[in-house]
């Protein structure tokens, strides 16, 4: 039995294919955590989205900002629907729709799992969050994604306001700290105010802020880290933190990492030649 973390797929189907392929993927022993960002920009969202939901019974899923801001859309009228994007207006009037949207909804903003000692998420955590305050905080935000209050919160998903994440912060305003932390997060400074604009490599961005993962004082967790969403940054392990964002969508590749293996191990497909590098996308 092998567990598996997958970095941002965003509709990529045939190099999640060829990885599957590659990691010889058994549904009946091994296991596979999906770190966000299932959708957009790669073609084939829908049929990433159905492959996926086919192996629900051995997916673990952290939600992304692409996967969150899918799910805000279907809220809207259809009318609004199909402004978007021909690849998510696939999705969004497929006749398996509805039910693609509810398992959606049902997924995590946050993993731990002790006995391997990993925990993902997509994007960060906010440095004054111990383990169990950022699983609370995940938790909070579940509840009401899959709760029948759910589009409550998705129609106030969006916005960059607050910016940090505090205890005192209440209803839409804490979960959306919450989302913004968990599927946005690259950079902030020592108190959690995230910078939303910078996207490049860590040494680019604005005087005293720093990489989620490197902010000083920033609380203690006794787990090694998986995440995704930081295409620019790609492959990155130090500080307990293992960032697989790779960029396939962008022309680089698409990454697995073993979690239950004595040392971390790295499985990669190349993109398909078709697609383009765009520096610092997410």
């Amino acid at each position: 039995m092998a567990t598996y973390a997958i970095g941002d797929v965003q509709g990529c189907l045939p190099e999640l294919q060829r990885l599957l392929e590659k990691l010889r993927f058994d549904p009946a022993a091994d296991r596979l955590w999906f770190c966000g960002d299932l959708v957009n920009r790669g073609g084939q969202s829908l049929e990433t989205l159905r492959l996926i939901h086919s192996l629900r019974e051995q997916v673990v899923l952290t939600l992304g900002n692409h996967d969150l801001s899918l799910l805000a859309i279907a809220q809207r009228r259809p009318e609004a629907q199909s402004k978007v994007n021909p690849e998510l207006r696939e999705v969004l009037f497929a006749d398996d729709a509805p039910v693609l949207f509810e398992w959606m909804r049902s997924q995590k903003l946050m993993h731990h799992d002790e006995a391997l000692g990993w925990t993902m998420v997509h994007a960060g955590l906010a440095p004054i969050w111990t383990l169990r305050q950022a699983l609370r905080s995940a938790q909070e935000v579940e509840r009401e994604l899959s709760s029948p209050r759910h589009g409550r919160i998705l129609k106030n998903l969006f916005g960059n306001r607050p910016a940090a994440w505090t205890s005192r912060l209440q209803g839409i305003e804490r979960m959306r700290a919450s989302i913004n932390t968990f599927t946005r997060m690259r950079y902030c400074d020592i108190h959690g105010r995230i910078d939303f604009e910078s996207k490049d490599i860590p040494g680019t961005q604005k005087p005293g802020m720093y990489p989620w993962f490197e902010v000083p004082g920033m609380k203690r967790r006794e787990s090694r880290i998986v995440c995704g969403h930081w295409s620019a940054l790609g492959r990155f392990a130090g500080l307990g933190v293992y960032a697989i964002d790779t960029g396939c969508v962008w022309g680089g590749k698409l990454t697995a990492l073993r979690l239950d293996s004595e040392e971390p191990q790295y499985i990669t497909v190349d993109a398909e030649p078709h697609r383009k590098r765009v520096p610092g996308e997410d």
